[in-house]
């Protein structure tokens, strides 16, 4: 049995940060989907004309939590500010696959990270907390081991203690990826500071169904915050 769990130091520093999950046991993920890259494309480069694209309330949540622990948020910024500002500058909508381009519609369209993970690479449960810095991580797109520094928030498996996404949602790690053959996966939406949380349930819903509509998802649907620190994944 395993857990998605949120480490309580976490919310010592941050009371109000809260987190919507996706649990999905069964999915048709794929490659290209006409159905939704078109609309998808069409309503992210009007919603991207509505913001000023990295300075709302929203991205200074966030920017300010990466200062409380000490991340550079101009270096390593939050993966909002990354996907808002690659828009803005004409580097596209990225679609990699279904799940990956619905969560990132989501992600800009109300303007908080989203990410997800393939919960049949991961051994141990699903872990938010506070570097010690031997965990190890290779990013996306890359091969390099690399250790987080201590007391960075990461995200883990606690059993092998391999790093899904380091800087808390500034850059996801290879090993864990959602690709075409992905059935099961747990995705996060999160909030912090001044994003409410009625923010967080509107985007976790409407994304869960986009999944059952678009992907033919098979799920349900979580909560954690500082009264409820984890959950078992029941799949």
């Amino acid at each position: 049995m395993r857990k998605v769990i949120i480490d309580s130091e976490i919310f010592v520093q941050f009371p109000h940060f809260k987190r919507g999950i996706i649990i999905i046991d069964d999915i048709e993920n794929s490659l290209g989907n006409k159905r939704i890259k078109k609309p998808l494309n069409k309503e992210i480069a009007q919603r991207v004309k509505e913001e000023s694209c990295s300075e709302g309330p929203f991205i200074k949540a966030w920017e300010e939590a990466h200062l409380k622990f000490n991340s550079d948020p101009v270096k390593y910024p939050p993966s909002i500010k990354a996907l808002l500002v690659r828009i803005c500058k004409g580097g596209g909508f990225p679609f990699i696959n279904s799940v990956v381009a619905l969560f990132n519609y989501i992600s800009v369209k109300y303007l908080v990270p989203c990410g997800g993970d393939d919960i049949d690479k991961i051994k141990g449960n699903l872990h938010l907390g506070f570097a010690k810095g031997d965990e190890t991580f290779i990013p996306l797109g890359g091969e390099e081991l690399e250790n987080p520094q201590p007391g960075e928030v990461i995200y883990f498996d606690d059993d092998t203690f391999k790093v899904m996404c380091r800087r808390w949602n500034w850059r996801n790690g290879a090993f864990s990826k959602i690709t075409e053959n992905t059935k099961k996966i747990v995705i996060n939406i999160d909030g912090i500071g001044c994003i409410p949380e009625t923010v967080i349930f509107e985007a976790r819903d409407e994304l869960a169904k986009l999944l059952i509509e678009q992907c033919k998802a098979n799920l349900t649907t979580e909560f954690l915050d500082i009264n409820k620190n984890e959950i078992v994944i029941p799949v």
